[in-house]
């Protein structure tokens, strides 16, 4: 995969805005109501502490509001087969999807005493890996890894530079990290480790934008 390719699908009769501008203009609102639905979601999960678990309808309501208004699929796994441009990764079948997304979803319950870097890592590539909807996998993904990493750090992440920020405005390091993943994949180990520093330097760039934003001083970080 070179530097300019992105990995990207979706089925194009499914879009409910024809014209790239304005469905570009929707995608940035929507982008604003996922980022505000996500934290809502943080706030509850903290809230009820161990009573919390992750949830296919976490997943689905975090894309219905990433793509609500701009796609017929908006909030519901995608019904047919896709493929990836960009990348060499072949999803599954689409009737392997709702267990696909129900094992993913009891790896993180199941694990939840590892790392907070860890499980973030494990949902941001295992929810590309399966590719769940039609559009708007990347989105998705981000935001749940997102709030699987607040919520098991029972923090409500401070700074302007968030993770998903961070992917969206350099997205090589983020498909590098979900490729070497996927190779991994293909021969039956998982092998997340590009994908857990991706994360442990962006959370320092994040972290770090909070000192700078209190300081007025610059401080080192992933960037």
């Amino acid at each position: 995969m070179t530097e300019g390719t992105r990995r990207h699908s979706v089925a194009t009769e499914a879009y409910l805005i024809k014209d790239e501008r304005e469905r570009a203009e929707a995608e940035a609102r929507n982008g604003l109501r996922q980022f505000d639905a996500a934290r809502d979601m943080i706030i509850d999960a903290i809230d009820k502490g161990a009573k919390w678990k992750l949830r296919p309808s976490l997943l689905l309501a975090l894309h219905r509001e990433a793509l609500q208004g701009i796609s017929a699929y908006a909030g519901n796994f995608r019904p047919a087969d896709v493929a990836i441009q960009g990348s060499e990764h072949k999803p599954l079948g689409a009737h392997r999807v709702p267990e696909l997304i129900e094992e993913l979803c009891d790896y993180v319950n199941d694990n939840w005493d590892k790392t907070p870097v860890h499980l973030a890592s494990y949902v941001m590539w295992r929810l590309n890996w399966i590719h769940p909807f039609s559009d708007g996998n990347g989105r998705t993904s981000r935001m749940v890894s997102y709030v699987v990493l607040c919520v098991k750090l029972q923090l409500p992440l401070p700074g302007i530079k968030t993770i998903p920020d961070q992917i969206v405005d350099n997205r090589k390091p983020y498909f590098d990290a979900l490729e070497a993943a996927d190779r991994a994949a293909e021969h039956g180990a998982y092998d997340l480790s590009k994908m857990e520093e991706l994360i442990e330097g962006m959370l320092a760039t994040q972290l770090a934008s909070v000192m700078e934003t209190a300081t007025g001083k610059h401080f080192l970080s992933h960037e």
